[in-house]
C-alpha cells in the first residue's frame, strides 16, 4: 500500500522548494534595492528636473510623474457606474426571497444607487478640493 503521509513529507521537506523560496527572497531584497535606487533617479531625472522637456510625450511624462495628470477622477466614474448597475441588479436576488424579500428589493433598488452616488460624490470633493487648490496656487504663483 503507498503510504500518502510519507509522500507528502517529502514534497514539503524537498530542497527544490527550499531553494524556490530561498531564490525569491534574494529576488524580493534586490527589487527592493533596484526600486529604491529607480525611484530616486525617476525624481531627480524627471521630476525635480529645471529643464523644461522637449517633446509632447517627454512633457505627458514629466507630468505625470509630478501627479500634475490625475488618472483617479476618469477611473472613479468607470467604478461609479460598475458599482451602480452591480447593486440594481443584485437587487433582484431579494426577489427570490418571497415576502420580506420584495421589501428588501424595492430599498435595494432605490437607495443602493444613491448610496453609490453619495459615495462617489464624497470621493470627487477630495479630487474637487485638490484641484482648487491647484488653481490657486497656479494663480499666486504667476503673480
Amino acid at each position: 500500500m503507498f503510504n500518502t503521509s510519507r509522500s507528502y513529507d517529502y514534497y514539503l521537506n524537498s530542497s527544490s522548494s527550499t531553494s524556490a523560496l530561498e531564490g525569491a527572497g534574494i529576488w524580493m531584497i534586490i527589487a527592493a534595492i533596484l526600486a529604491i535606487i529607480g525611484g530616486i533617479l525617476v525624481y531627480f531625472l524627471f521630476v525635480k528636473s529645471k529643464t523644461e522637456p522637449k517633446g509632447k510625450f517627454a512633457k505627458w511624462l514629466k507630468d505625470f510623474l509630478s501627479f500634475k495628470v490625475m488618472w483617479i477622477e476618469p477611473i472613479l466614474k468607470v467604478v461609479y457606474y460598475i458599482a451602480t448597475i452591480f447593486v440594481i441588479l443584485f437587487s433582484f436576488t431579494f426577489l427570490a426571497l418571497g415576502g420580506v424579500g420584495v421589501l428588501s428589493f424595492f430599498l435595494c433598488l432605490i437607495l443602493g444607487p444613491i448610496g453609490v452616488r453619495l459615495a462617489y460624490e464624497m470621493t470627487m470633493m477630495f479630487i474637487m478640493i485638490w484641484r482648487n487648490t491647484r488653481d490657486i496656487a497656479d494663480k499666486v504663483a504667476k503673480k
